[in-house]
């Protein structure tokens, strides 16, 4: 059986390092296709594979750890041809419908991580001219890649994230320890940096005592041994924690019965730095007794 992966989003938001992640882990990957090619492209893997050709070899790696013959990761986004992406749809439901296992995952990032990131490595936008700039090319894109975000299976925040960070939760997306897994991430983010954009829930624990404003305790985090007294001393913080604790004990369970693969769940505080990074440690720690595959980032603290 062939397995598509279609890895998308906007542009320095992670998809060359994506894609290098899955080829790592036994994917063939072919970067920027036009999308009108997949069906052909599709048709000659499945004509190669029936007849037992040179793909045998890349077919023993994956049959190792997968139920595939062949497992292909496609980057398809803004550089496509023009109209190509609006038929896109269509055409991974055609694809879909021939038998294959087809799945999207689109990467973004918040706007200010993706201006930093083409500043520092001042690379350029694909779609800036001499009279389209940086942000303007980050609008327009928006705009061009709204068909495959509106058909993503997994939309993934890489705001924030190390390569490190983003390896195991592309791993654990794609390729989970058992095809009956849900994958859990839980997040920590501040507010005063905008909502995560991929979250399934979000938790506001700004309403708890806050270690910053203990002079002692402002330079440090969620993960310090005296942010870590300091919150667990607070009857609100227990009783905020069991709360979310009970509801999600009951509710991920419907999820994962539901047949989802990924599940992300934000815990927010003003600056990310405190009290979110402990209550997600909390949960963190708590469910990963009973779910085989829960990950967690911090998206604020010093990577």
């Amino acid at each position: 059986m062939l397995r598509l992966v279609i890895v998308s989003g906007r542009s320095g938001s992670g998809k060359t390092s994506a894609l290098n992640i899955l080829e790592d882990v036994g994917f063939t990957c072919i970067d920027n296709l036009p999308a009108s090619l997949l069906p052909n492209l599709i048709k000659e893997l499945n004509s190669e594979n029936s007849g037992n050709s040179q793909l045998d070899l890349m077919n023993d790696l994956n049959s190792a750890t997968t139920n595939y013959d062949t497992q292909l990761a496609v980057g398809i986004d803004a550089r496509n041809i023009a109209g190509d992406l609006n038929k896109l749809p269509e055409i991974l439901s055609q694809i879909e419908a021939g038998g294959i296992d087809v799945s999207v995952i689109f990467l973004q990032a918040r706007r200010s991580d993706l201006i930093r990131r083409y500043s520092e490595t001042r690379r350029k936008h694909p779609l800036s001219s001499d009279t389209v700039g940086l942000s303007e090319a980050i609008d327009l894109e928006e705009e061009i890649l709204s068909p495959i975000l509106k058909i993503s299976d997994q939309n993934i925040d890489t705001s924030g994230l190390s390569l490190h960070q983003l390896r195991d939760l592309i791993k654990n997306t794609v390729v989970p320890n058992s095809s009956d897994t849900m994958s859990i991430l839980f997040e920590s983010f501040g507010f005063k940096r905008g909502l995560p954009d991929a979250a399934d829930f979000i938790f506001d624990v700004r309403c708890l005592p806050n270690p910053y404003w203990k002079q002692e305790l402002r330079i440090q985090n969620g993960n310090d041994a005296g942010v870590i007294e300091f919150l667990e001393g607070q009857v609100e913080v227990a009783a905020m924690l069991a709360d979310i604790i009970g509801f999600l004990t009951r509710w991920i369970p419907k999820f994962q019965a539901n047949n989802r693969s990924y599940l992300t769940i934000s815990i927010g505080c003003t600056g990310g730095q405190h009290r979110s990074v402990y209550i997600s440690n909390r949960l963190h720690e708590h469910f990963s007794k009973d779910y085989p595959s829960v990950q967690i980032v911090h998206k604020e603290l010093p990577k």
